[in-house]
């Protein structure tokens, strides 16, 4: 058994109101792709296929993924003014319901929430739990600029910890994708996203949202960006900084090794890094369908024991989001 945490829905028609409310051009000049840019970077993309549910099972039967667990990838809803974010959430939210009600054995949902309106959200979440039996939710590393520790989310977070429901966290674009600096050689995409996912989880940690909220199941996406990495530069900011303790009370390195990571680095090296850090039952297969094209083997073929890679392939997502297999 295989379950894909890192999995996302992509629609012709949030693609297309994208282009119309951040004013991206098309560029259809590479065959087989069309590129959603401005300014030099690419703010979504998609191949044909990519629409196509029946492609996309025929293609987990051949990379051997049994279930996908579907989030909205970059840039989310955030982009959108409240209003128009709260219809936005609420159709992605049903097209995701869609494909899990005719698939149930193949695809698993995670709630997309229009975060500018936190009352708003949470009634939304209270819909995609009952009415559309989603097991999670998909947050963002920033809401349009806001940052994960704002107080303004709180209520977000205490219910999330109250239910104890999955969080999978995946990179928006920064703040300067657009500045000179990030336009070229896809900057935002290729490094953007691992930084912003390393600001956010740095700031949810001294921020204190994992001391206030400790039964947070919350799941970083491509390994935790460069997180795992800096851990004692943050531990030293921590010993060195009042500021640095002001909302926590032990070492970030403590709420980092309590985090879920998934494993899209796709490289030996960070994943063994990450399985000496967090262990075994703190990692989860990812492949970032259907952008990247790849399989399980990034997992299957880590130097260690087959009842890790079980607890990473399918184990641990199935705990997190209350699976039975």
């Amino acid at each position: 058994m295989k379950i894909d945490i890192h999995a996302h829905i992509v629609t012709r028609d949030y693609n297309e109101e994208l282009a119309k409310v951040m004013r991206l051009e098309i560029d259809t000049n590479t065959p087989g792709r069309t590129f959603m840019r401005r300014q030099g970077v690419t703010y979504a993309w998609y191949r044909e296929d990519m629409f196509d549910i029946d492609h996309r099972l025929t293609v987990m039967d051949k990379m051997g993924i049994d279930i996908r667990v579907l989030s909205l990838s970059a840039p989310s809803v955030y982009v959108w003014d409240a209003p128009s974010q709260v219809k936005v959430a609420r159709r992605i939210n049903d097209d995701v319901a869609k494909i899990c009600k005719a698939h149930p054995d193949r695809f698993v949902g995670l709630a997309t929430l229009p975060l500018k309106d936190v009352d708003t959200s949470l009634k939304e979440l209270d819909r995609c739990l009952d009415d559309l039996d989603f097991k999670g939710v998909a947050i963002g590393s920033n809401i349009d600029g806001v940052q994960m520790n704002d107080p303004r989310l709180e209520p977000i977070w205490a219910r999330i910890n109250r239910d104890k429901l999955m969080v999978f966290e995946h990179p928006m674009f920064p703040h300067d994708a657009d500045s000179a600096v990030m336009r070229e050689f896809e900057l935002p995409l290729r490094l953007g996203f691992v930084n912003d996912t390393t600001l956010a989880a740095t700031r949810m940690i001294y921020g204190g949202i994992f001391e206030r909220y400790p039964d947070i199941p919350y799941v970083m996406s491509h390994t935790g960006g460069t997180l795992l990495t800096v851990l004692e530069r943050l531990d030293n900011g921590y010993r060195l900084f009042p500021d640095c303790r002001k909302y926590i009370n032990k070492l970030p390195s403590e709420y980092a090794k309590k985090l879920y990571y998934d494993s899209c680095s796709f490289f030996e090296p960070a994943l063994m890094m990450a399985h000496k850090i967090v262990g075994p039952d703190h990692i989860l297969l990812g492949t970032d369908d259907p952008f990247i094209q790849t399989d399980a083997k990034h997992v299957d073929t880590l130097p260690v024991s087959e009842p890790d890679k079980k607890r990473m392939l399918c184990g641990n997502a199935a705990r997190l989001l209350g699976l039975k297999l």
